[in-house]
């Protein structure tokens, strides 16, 4: 017998209440909302272990991919976290006061910021990454290596067209 849900449950209500609609995309769709909301809640968690917001692990996770000297230009910062430059100031603001980056003059551009992350602020990526990665696995766990690689490859492809 086939697994069901709610969201079976609820794709059966619209097709008797809505029969002239094709409701069939809530069978993925709908299920992919109710994974990213679970998502959301232990990526979270992981942060605020660490006593990060998802924001503040954004920002610090972008420097720490970068590799020595963990620096990139406020703009760079903006545009990897997808915010606008207002917001990424006003972002670069609170990780200064919290000692996790710091900000200097672009040496390269006179308009030009530069932010760096500290030591504060990777030890506060790295451990957040480390549990956030923990908790991924387990949410994985139920799915093969193979299962896992054909769904990053249809998830990429359904990100690709939208």
């Amino acid at each position: 017998m086939a697994r069901t849900d709610d969201v079976d449950q609820i794709v059966a209500a619209w097709q008797v209440q809505r029969p002239d609609l094709d409701v069939s995309p809530l069978h993925v769709l709908s299920r992919l909302t109710r994974v990213s909301a679970q998502l959301d809640t232990a990526r979270s968690q992981a942060f605020r272990d660490h006593n990060l917001d998802s924001w503040e692990f954004d920002v610090l996770a972008a420097l720490r991919r970068t590799g020595p000297p963990f620096t990139l230009s406020a703009g760079t910062l903006a545009t990897q976290t997808h915010v606008t430059s207002g917001t990424m100031t006003t972002r670069v603001d609170r990780l200064l006061e919290r000692g996790f980056v710091t900000r200097f003059p672009d040496e390269n551009d006179r308009r030009g910021v530069l932010i760096a992350l500290t030591e504060a602020g990777q030890r506060g990526v790295d451990g957040a990454l480390k549990d956030l990665l923990e908790r991924e696995k387990v949410a994985l766990s139920g799915l093969s290596s193979s299962e896992q690689a054909q769904l990053a490859d249809l998830l990429r492809g359904l990100l690709d067209r939208l």
